[in-house]
């Protein structure tokens, strides 16, 4: 594996990789990178891996993931990352780390929380900047403050974050739906503050130009997470009283582009 990384490019020569988990070794700690759209493999590619208080940490986009895997797994330890990077795949077993690459983690529950301060050190010590998130609902609402605007909005303007931060109308568009989601979040139990989206607007400001995975997997034609990231967003904010109107019609407009794939 080649990694093209802003902190220093390395190649990896021996990578443990397996084409199924059955034939991996059970694990203390887990960490599932798949996009949410595959999230209904876990059922199968879970068990092999688990044994007794195994960790399971969701870094993944989205809300309602944890809670999904607890009910599937009862008596599971799930905890939940936010993984705020720049990175793209651009060939087999190369990958461009463009900027940023922190990680946020947090219990879905209280069971085993030293198991993940010490998967936290574990990060550090590798020259990953994690920290912990005590309050892991706050932290998917808040990275939801960058991915809503920022994700629907290059695929439906068919652009990258560079372009829509330079044009003033597009650039109200974000500020909008940033507000909307923070509403939204605070409705839902949330803690985020408008001072929170001023810290993604100058973040992106300051970001190499970049294109979000919603837009890759756009311009791919692959399924992009609609559900985790627009829908159930909507979803739970309504039935916290508060209605998600910029967010409802740009999930609308993806499922439309996403209908159109292969054909005019």
């Amino acid at each position: 594996m080649t990694v093209d990384s802003v902190r220093g490019n390395f190649h990896l020569g021996d990578v443990r990789a397996y084409r199924d988990t059955g034939a991996m070794p059970a694990c203390d700690v887990v960490l599932v990178c798949l996009k949410t759209n595959n999230n209904h493999l876990l059922e199968t590619m879970l068990p092999p891996l688990l044994r007794e208080n195994t960790l399971v940490i969701l870094i993944q986009n989205g809300i309602g993931l944890e809670q999904d895997l607890a009910a599937q797994f009862p008596g599971l330890p799930v905890a939940g990352g936010l993984a705020f990077i720049c990175s793209s795949k651009i060939g087999d077993g190369h990958i461009a780390h463009l900027d940023y690459g922190d990680l946020k983690i947090g219990m879905h529950r209280d069971e085993h929380p030293a198991v993940l301060q010490q998967v936290i050190r574990d990060f550090n010590a590798a020259d990953v900047k994690a920290e912990y998130s005590p309050d892991l609902n706050t932290a998917r609402w808040q990275k939801l403050v960058w991915n809503i605007p920022y994700n629907g909005m290059t695929v439906v303007l068919n652009t990258t974050t560079e372009r829509i931060m330079k044009q003033p109308a597009s650039r109200q568009m974000i500020w909008d739906l940033m507000m909307e989601v923070i509403e939204a979040a605070n409705s839902c139990g949330a803690r985020v503050g408008e001072d929170f989206a001023r810290k993604m607007v100058s973040l992106t400001d300051n970001m190499t130009p970049y294109a979000p995975s919603m837009k890759l997997d756009f311009d791919a034609r692959r399924p992009m997470e609609i559900e985790a990231i627009y829908t159930r967003p909507v979803r739970e904010a309504g039935r916290a009283g508060y209605v998600m109107r910029r967010t409802d019609i740009i999930e609308k407009q993806l499922r439309f582009i996403q209908s159109t794939y292969g054909g005019d």
